[in-house]
């Protein structure tokens, strides 16, 4: 079984929902690996995704590709690709078991 330590996940994020379940913006997917479109904009298959995105107003994190695309058509257009890319409205996929360490 592989490990993985998370250098940061802010404290008021909401727990993991179960696999299948709608995404509730807990970040650890995103946080661990980027999704292809993530792969794209971060340069790289490890490690956080640049587009993540923490929402104080909505206490849960946000992928930066759809919530800070522009107004108006092209703004549409790039939301609606960013959303069929992360796979939104599917259901959680993140086959990952969290488990909150100690700070020693």
């Amino acid at each position: 079984m592989r490990h993985t330590t998370l250098a940061h996940i802010h404290p008021d994020a909401p727990p993991q929902p179960a696999l299948g379940a709608p995404c509730n913006g807990c970040g650890l997917c995103c946080l661990l690996e980027p999704c292809p479109l993530g792969m794209v904009l971060s340069r790289k298959r490890i490690g956080a995704c640049v587009a993540l995105r923490w929402s104080e107003a909505q206490q849960r994190y946000l992928c930066g590709a759809i919530s800070d695309a522009p107004t108006g058509r092209l703004g549409q257009l790039r939301q609606w690709l960013a959303r069929r890319w992360i796979a939104a409205g599917v259901g959680c996929d993140a086959a990952l078991v969290a488990q909150l360490g100690e700070k020693e």
